[in-house]
This record gives C-alpha cells, structure tokens and sequence, in this order.
C-alpha cells in the first residue's frame, strides 16, 4: 500500500554499498557488546548462569523489536497518510488537523508548508510538492496517536521510552563514575586515596557527564539514531577490543590495551569530526577539500567497527615491543577460561 501512494519500500533503503552496510551492521553488533552500561549489569546477579540466562532473553527481546521495525515504520507512515491524505482522495485541510498534529505543531518537530496555498495538507514522496515535515525522532511516539490507539497505550510507550532512557543513563553514569575515580585516579594516578576522596572525585565525573551529555542533547550532531550509532562505534572501538583480548588472548599487556583503545578511538573520532565538522577539522579546509565517505565508502556512524581493527593491530604491536604480560594477569586469564569448581574434559 506504500508503494502504490509514491513511497519507497522500508527495507530498500541501503546504506551504500555493500561493505558499507556490513561495517555499520558490525559497528552497532560490537559497540552493542562493548556498552559499558550493558556490561555493568552482570555484575547485579550472583551466577555465571544467570548472567547468561539474562542475556539471552534480552537478545530474545531485541530480537523482537528490530525484526519488527520494518512493519511498525511502514503502518507509522500508511497511518499519517490515513490522516492527512483520506481514502476519499481529500486533501485533510490545515484548519480540520486533529489534535495530535497540533500538539506536536507546537514543539517545531511537526510543520506545514502550504506550497500551493489551498489551505490543505498535501503529505507525498516529491520534495517539491510534499507540504508535510515530519521529523524522524517523534514518531515512535506519534504513532500511537496518529493511529487513535487509546491512552493507556500512548502511555505505555511513553513509560517505556522514558525507562529505557533513565535505566541506559544510570549504567552510563554508574560506569563513567567508577571508572574515572576508581579505575583510573586509584588503580592508576593515586593507589593511596582515601574512600572519601575516591567517592568525591566520583560524585565531580558524574557532574561532569551530565553536563556533556546535557550539552550533546540539545545540541546533538545529528538525529536520535545517527547520534546511537556513532555512540556504538565508539564503543565498538575502543573497549570491545580491550575486552576481546583480555579474555582471549595472555600476550596483551597492559601498554598494549591503553594504546589500542586510544588508536581505535582517535581514529573514529577524527573520521567523524572531518565529516562532522567538529572542533579542529571544522576550519581546516584541507580536510574537508577530502569530501565525503573517502575510506571505501564507509560512513561516519559505521567507522566503530574500522577503528576497532586499528584498535586490535595497534594493541598487538605495542604489546610485542614493551614488557611480557605479568605471571599473575595470565592466570587470571586462565581462571576466566575456566570457572572454579569446573571439573577435568571427560572423553566420551
């Protein structure tokens, strides 16, 4: 029904070429498994089982909802088309919009443009014609309305929108808190801080996030699910590698971690600042004169998974030229292999 109103199919719209879209489909696969706030959940259940036994229903769920986004995307857009564009072949006019359309109207995320000035609201394909802006960020919420579902439901979709958003930005802040005052300020800079002043220089890194992260909410470098996705690959290239090596693999050294996750992550960002034009590329006319998606097509938000390979090779080398791995780490790495109480392999 989309396709015979003018509209493109939901699941044609390519991203690139093919490698392109491989390297974005991994980017959003490893920077989902190197989140820190997914991570950090493991730690709230006391069994290994467990922690498995979690981690598959939420892939099971996952599973659901992005198996099922093609179908939600396409009955969003037949819905508004329902309501602006009538089966009766009417044009809906501006002054008859329903209540839904004047509510989002007033946040500047919904607009009319009435090219043709006869005062109703022609919604098509033709950006010359189309009269219709739809910003891509409010329909997940919008949709419920557009389709006169009841309240309950719109709420429900509210409460799990806004659930999702609080219980990502606990584990978020949770893990960039104690990272920075206890992995870093005590494991590394000061291992004699007192408790107090752990908590303290806490308590100042997680200001200090929500501060950044309130920054990027109002100024956000790009839509809800572009901004996602480079979050992914930032993730994806710079601790899914750490993490990757640290259970598999004894030769890696603590020099050769540090230096993988700042190649990988230095690499992406200045990927993403050349195209974004962010901080010192964003006047520096030599690299913009590069033009657009200049390494194989890939696109900024699919980068993480390029600067997750500069991660590992980087890691690799340094770790071959400075000191061995400690006795110590490598039997930790061993007794991750192999949980305790875990009897001998039987031959069958």
């Amino acid at each position: 029904m989309v396709t015979e109103l003018g509209f493109t199919e939901y699941t044609t719209s390519v991203r690139g070429d093919t490698l392109n879209m491989f390297v974005y489909t991994m980017s959003l696969m490893i920077g989902t498994a190197g989140l820190p706030h997914v991570i950090i959940r493991f730690f709230t259940v006391p069994k290994v089982r467990d922690a498995r036994t979690s981690a598959g229903w939420a892939l099971f769920f996952i599973a659901i909802l992005y198996t099922t986004a093609p179908a939600v995307a396409a009955m969003a857009r037949l819905n508004l088309m329902d309501t602006v564009n009538p089966a009766s072949g009417q044009n809906l006019a501006y002054d008859e919009r329903p209540d839904w359309f004047k509510n989002w109207e007033k946040t500047g995320l919904l607009g009319f443009d009435d090219k043709n000035n006869d005062g109703k609201i022609q919604y098509t394909s033709d950006s010359a014609t189309n009269e219709l802006k739809v910003d891509r960020d409010i329909m997940v919420l919008a949709n419920p309305e557009i389709a006169k579902l009841p309240n309950w439901v719109i709420a429900l979709v509210a409460a799990g929108g806004l659930a999702a958003a609080l219980s990502t930005a606990a584990g978020l802040l949770l893990a960039i808190s104690s990272a920075v005052s206890h992995d870093l300020i005590k494991g590394v800079i000061n291992p004699n801080i007192s408790e107090k002043s752990e908590l303290m220089a806490s308590r100042i890194a997680m200001i200090f996030a929500i501060g950044v992260a309130g920054y990027l909410g109002l100024n956000p470098p790009g839509f809800a699910a572009g901004t996602v996705a480079l979050a992914f690959g930032l993730a994806a290239s710079s601790i899914f590698p750490a993490l990757m090596m640290g259970i598999f693999s004894k030769t890696i050294n603590k020099e050769g971690a540090i230096a993988g996750m700042i190649a990988g992550i230095s690499v992406t960002l200045f990927y993403v600042f050349q195209h974004k034009g962010i901080l010192f590329v964003a006047d520096w006319k030599y690299l913009q004169d590069w033009g657009s998606n200049w390494f194989f097509g890939i696109e900024p938000n699919a980068f993480g998974a390029i600067g997750a390979l500069f991660n590992f090779g980087v890691a690799y080398l340094v770790s071959r030229v400075t000191a061995e791995t400690p006795q110590e780490v490598k039997d930790l790495v061993e007794h991750v292999r192999v949980p305790s109480g875990a009897g001998d392999a039987q031959s069958h």
